[in-house]
C-alpha cells in the first residue's frame, strides 16, 4: 500500500471512531528496510520513523536529517542499558521503557545530558516469558517508579501475542494508561492498526503495509 492509502485508512479508522485524524501519530517503521524505500517515504512528505535498534538507526539517520531536515525518530524495540545514552541523543521518543534498571539508567543519564526524549513503558499484556515488558500487575508500581525518577513518561506500549484476539490487549492496555492519568497508547501494527485506534491508540506502527516485506542484509 501507499503512504496515502495507509494515511486513508487511518482517517476512516478515526471517523469511525469519532476521533480526529491528529489524534494519531502513524509511525512508519523503517527497520531492516533499503534505504531507497526509506527515501521514498521521505520524498512523499513523511517525518516520523521507528527503528528497532541503536545501531542501525545511527548508521542510517544523521545522514537522512542532513538531507531532508527534521526527522522524529522514535525507537520501538528492546534497550540494552549500555546503548541508552546513544539512544537518548538519537531518538526523539523511546517505546520501550520495560524494567526499573533500564529506567534508572535514562534517568541518570537525563539528568548529565539535561534532555530525555519522551518515554512509553512497555507492559507485557500478554505475560508471554519470552516477551519484555512489565506484567499487568506491575505496570501501575512502573509507572509510579518512573514517575518517581523525574522521567517524562508519555504513555504505554504493547505488543499482543500473535496468537491471540490483539483488541482484547488494546483495550487492557487502554485500561492501564487511563487509571495512571496517561493519554499515549503507542499499540498497533500493520495487521490491526484499525481496532487499535478504535480502541485509542496515539501511535501506530506500521512497516511491512507501507514498505513492503523486510529485507535482512
Amino acid at each position: 500500500m501507499s503512504l496515502s492509502e495507509i494515511t486513508a485508512k487511518i482517517d476512516a479508522a478515526c471517523a469511525k471512531a469519532g476521533r480526529t485524524p491528529d489524534s494519531v501519530k502513524l509511525i512508519a517503521v523503517s527497520k531492516v528496510q533499503p534505504l531507497d524505500r526509506v527515501t521514498a517515504v521521505l520524498d512523499d512528505g513523511h517525518r516520523l520513523f521507528g527503528e528497532n535498534r541503536v545501531q542501525e538507526a545511527d548508521g542510517k539517520w544523521p545522514d537522512l536529517r542532513d538531507q531532508y531536515g527534521d526527522v522524529d525518530v522514535h525507537l520501538i524495540g528492546p534497550l540494552q542499558s549500555n546503548k541508552a545514552r546513544q539512544a537518548m541523543q538519537l531518538f526523539q521518543a523511546i517505546h520501550s521503557v520495560d524494567r526499573p534498571k533500564l529506567a534508572k539508567s535514562i534517568a541518570r543519564l537525563a539528568q548529565e545530558l539535561g534532555r530525555c526524549p519522551d518515554l512509553f513503558l512497555q507492559i507485557n499484556t500478554g505475560e508471554e516469558p519470552q516477551k519484555a515488558g512489565v506484567l499487568p500487575t506491575e505496570a501501575d508500581a512502573f509507572v509510579a517508579e518512573c514517575r518517581a525518577l523525574d522521567l517524562p513518561v508519555r504513555g504505554l506500549m504493547c505488543i499482543p501475542p500473535v496468537d491471540e484476539e490483539p483488541s482484547l490487549h488494546f483495550a487492557l492496555l487502554a485500561k492501564i494508561a487511563e487509571r495512571n492519568g496517561l493519554t499515549g497508547l503507542s499499540m498497533g501494527m500493520s495487521g490491526d492498526f484499525e481496532s487499535a485506534i478504535a480502541l485509542g491508540a496515539t501511535h501506530v506502527r506500521v512497516g511491512s503495509a507501507i514498505f513492503g516485506a523486510r529485507v535482512k542484509s
